[in-house]
């Protein structure tokens, strides 16, 4: 990246921090063991693993002997989805009901297509203009061979954070497992497994400063859910294969030092995002803000231009050392238009036209009114262009 260039993209992956690549180095190197070796080098890499689950439990509110390591959040997606219904169809010989929402991530979609070929069914609930689904409408959904709720904890799209403590509550009331998609809201907002009442929860490192490749899941202790990947006894026999011992060290730490200063990186760069939005509503005529106006995640923005190609705009913003995306990382270079947006009524044609910037720790106010001046006159250029002046 150039020295002037300003990266927008943290919704997308974040730079792993100084202090978590100096984590890691010893056990690339010096520490190299196999944590499931008997001898020193071995024993010294599985402390370093349970010193890692150690911080990501606490993070959560969790017990450490409730998470279980994967390669992502698209893992832990597909295994809390995939065992929980296997899981429930051993148990009964039933194909059960999952209830999710409209704008969850694609890796809770296309997982859901998937288990609807066997068999299972799905429900998906309409959200509101804003991306909220209410936990009244998840209880009116809710049906006698209901076996999973499955709803986002922040829309990595649009920023709306969902109520999912009310719904935690409400489904737990109700005896009904409740897994949340947390990838994006981890290191941003508060996390309480406990309190949320929550069953499972997806989580990915490169989100939160830490390597690609490493995430975990949360699976509350008596939940029923067969191991994914079969083979040896990794991770207490739930998921086999040789543990990214430095990944997980990486992701302990990233966890760590997000937890640390959540509430006041939190406020600086919801400063940040809040100053960004006044911006580019008061410089450019129609501009659509997507999702709530405060209620939404630090840092995180989406905008609509009617008129405006995305792809072009993101093209003319990279020429200018801006990097930042037309929506889902997961979904770029797609020609159809964003799910989430479509979900929230825009038409096609405005959902086309978005960006999504989404702010992190490096960001300045200086980033911010540049992003705003850039963007002012990419937008007006290129709808005359689309005017033909």
């Amino acid at each position: 990246m150039s020295q002037h260039a300003i990266y927008a993209d943290h919704s997308a992956t974040t730079p792993v921090r100084p202090e978590v690549v100096a984590a890691m180095e010893p056990y690339f190197t010096l520490q190299y063991g196999n944590a499931s070796s008997v001898y020193q080098i071995g024993q010294d890499a599985r402390h370093a693993v349970e010193e890692a689950r150690r911080k990501v439990a606490k993070a959560l509110g969790a017990k450490s002997r409730e998470i279980y390591f994967t390669s992502g959040g698209s893992e832990s997606d597909n295994w809390a989805l995939k065992g929980t219904a296997m899981a429930d169809f051993l148990r009964t010989g039933r194909k059960g009901r999952i209830i999710t929402t409209a704008i969850e991530h694609h890796a809770i979609l296309h997982s859901l297509d998937t288990l609807k070929k066997f068999g299972f069914q799905v429900t998906y609930l309409p959200v509101d203009k804003d991306g909220y689904v209410t936990p009244d409408q998840v209880e009116k959904a809710l049906t006698d061979d209901t076996i999973l709720v499955s709803v986002m904890m922040a829309n990595n799209e649009i920023g709306t954070i969902e109520p999912v403590g009310q719904i935690g509550t409400m489904l737990r009331q109700k005896g009904i497992l409740f897994h949340v998609d947390a990838v994006q809201a981890l290191g941003k907002i508060p996390i309480d497994v406990s309190a949320q009442h929550i069953d499972l929860l997806s989580l990915s490192s490169h989100k939160v400063y830490g390597p690609k490749g490493v995430g975990a899941l949360y699976v509350r202790e008596g939940v029923d859910l067969p191991s994914y990947i079969d083979g040896g006894g990794q991770e207490r026999g739930m998921r086999a294969g040789t543990e990214n011992v430095p990944g997980i060290v990486g992701f302990g730490k990233a966890v760590e030092l997000a937890t640390m200063d959540l509430d006041k990186e939190a406020e600086r760069e919801s400063a940040l995002r809040d100053r960004l939005i006044d911006g580019i509503l008061n410089q450019i005529p129609d501009a659509v803000l997507n999702g709530p106006r405060f209620d939404r995640l630090p840092g995180h923005v989406n905008f609509s231009f009617p008129d405006v190609e995305g792809e072009s705009l993101l093209v003319l913003l990279d020429l200018k050392g801006i990097y930042a995306s037309s929506g889902s990382a997961c979904s770029a270079g797609s020609l159809e238009p964003s799910h989430v947006l479509t979900a929230i009524g825009r038409d096609k044609e405005t959902a086309r036209g978005s960006l999504r910037l989404t702010l992190g720790r490096e960001n300045t106010q200086e980033d911010v009114d540049k992003i705003i001046e850039e963007v002012s006159a990419i937008v007006k250029k290129l709808r005359n262009m689309r005017a033909g002046f």
